[in-house]
């Protein structure tokens, strides 16, 4: 199963949903699509598609799902990160009226270039990332957490 995250912005995102549906109807995807929409309204007989699903809804879909693809939002990306999923991230751009700006695009690139997924830049060669995603192994995510905490612990009792 696909899952495909438009996040909850205010402003439509349906280029990605266009590019995925073309690959429906071409063939190149045959797995069930199911899409949390957001603000994004859009009419589709091959995907199923929702506004917003609920949180543990949302983390049982995540959890089962073979592949992500979604907007470059932080969120999801980390989510999916933190379950080893395949990623494929599309970022919204300002051009478009997809967000206020093009920081997506610099999120989205700065994951690639560590490992951590693969990004769709050009919607047109979504077919090319579908068969490169087949193979690629996401660089697995490994937290940061505990010495952040203990940076800060340190600072504090050095400082108090």
């Amino acid at each position: 199963m696909i899952l495909v995250t438009l996040g909850t912005q205010d402003k439509a995102f349906p280029r990605l949903l266009e590019a995925i549906e073309k690959q429906l109807k071409k063939g190149t995807i045959n797995d069930e699509v199911i899409v949390q929409a957001g603000c994004t309204a859009f009419e589709s007989e091959q995907m199923k598609l929702f506004d917003l699903i609920p949180m543990e809804q949302f983390d049982e879909l995540l959890a089962r799902c073979d592949l992500l693809i979604t907007h470059g939002g932080v969120g999801t990306i980390m989510a999916g990160l933190r379950l080893g999923k395949k990623i494929i991230a599309a970022p919204r751009l300002a051009q478009y009226h997809e967000h206020h700006n093009d920081h997506q695009t610099e999120i989205v690139s700065s994951f690639e270039q560590q490992g951590y997924l693969l990004a769709l830049h050009d919607f047109d060669r979504l077919d090319e990332v579908l068969k490169q995603v087949r193979t690629f192994e996401p660089k697995p995510l490994v937290s940061n957490t505990a010495n952040m905490i203990q940076l800060i612990d340190d600072w504090i009792q050095t400082n108090a």
